[in-house]
């Protein structure tokens, strides 16, 4: 997922004490694992579906699998704390939470006040209808339709960068679903999000009303993120771990429980 414009970002870092109450995060200067080392505080996405997603009570998907298995092999303690994507960025640069796995695109604005492990997934943003729109077929087709997107994401920044371009309406959302049930219920024409996630939720659900139109229109890489300048230690054991996943064999099998081949 891309995320805000730098002006969104550093806006929402200013209500981020509110945001980050509502998700339960605190402070974690002090927190301390059961040796006695530091225990990280680490965010995903609460609902991005095959990256992070409940079921039955706990959270599985790409980005908590990954993660796990990356801090098994490199010692990392840490406890995961699932949210609203909007609040992630936010919540790492006011330092209320140590790091995030969340479908995060590798961006240069991001970098600005991130730091980001190598790419650990190769993403890109699709163009989704209902099954029955037969008018979009890609990009060209976008003039005076209505968008439905997720707040701070890759596609959000694609419609408001596109929104005078091809006169579009613009109607935000908070997660994923929202997102989707807009345009299954036809009331937007067209949604943007990340290929996999789209690919994996309409495979996975049966009596999804969705479909992808036209090609990829973006190609991003997604990656680990912290503070800028801040848990030097923590991104270097995930990419240190991250490599050993891929050599061992470990990464292929996390990504091919969730997307097929």
């Amino acid at each position: 997922m891309n995320k805000k414009s730098l002006v969104g970002i550093l806006l929402a870092s200013v209500m981020s004490v509110g945001i980050m109450s509502g998700c339960g995060a605190t402070k974690n200067d002090s927190a301390k694992s059961s040796d006695g080392n530091k225990k990280y505080i680490i965010a995903c996405d609460s609902k991005y579906a095959p990256f992070s997603f409940e079921e039955n009570g706990k959270y599985r998907g790409i980005d908590v699998d990954l993660l796990d298995a990356i801090a098994k092999e490199e010692k990392i303690e840490y406890e995961l704390k699932p949210m609203d994507f909007d609040g992630i960025i936010p919540g790492i640069t006011s330092s209320q939470i140590d790091g995030a796995i969340a479908g995060m695109s590798i961006t240069d604005e991001r970098k600005k006040v991130l730091d980001f492990s190598d790419g650990y997934f190769v993403s890109g943003l699709s163009l989704v209808v209902n099954k029955d729109n037969t008018s979009i077929n890609g990009e060209n087709d976008l003039n005076g339709k209505s968008a439905s997107i997720k707040k701070g994401t890759a596609g959000t920044k694609f419609a408001e960068e596109n929104e005078s371009k091809y006169g579009l309406k613009l109607n935000y959302f908070d997660d994923s679903p929202s997102m989707f049930q807009a345009v299954e219920n036809k009331n937007c024409d067209f949604l943007l999000e990340d290929y996999p996630v789209i690919a994996y939720k309409i495979k996975a659900d049966p009596n999804s009303k969705l479909k992808i139109a036209g090609e990829k229109l973006t190609s991003v890489d997604y990656g680990f993120a912290v503070k800028k300048g801040a848990n030097a230690d923590l991104l270097k054991k995930f990419n240190e771990g991250l490599k050993k996943l891929k050599d061992n064999g470990e990464y292929d099998k996390i990504i091919n429980q969730y997307i097929a081949k």
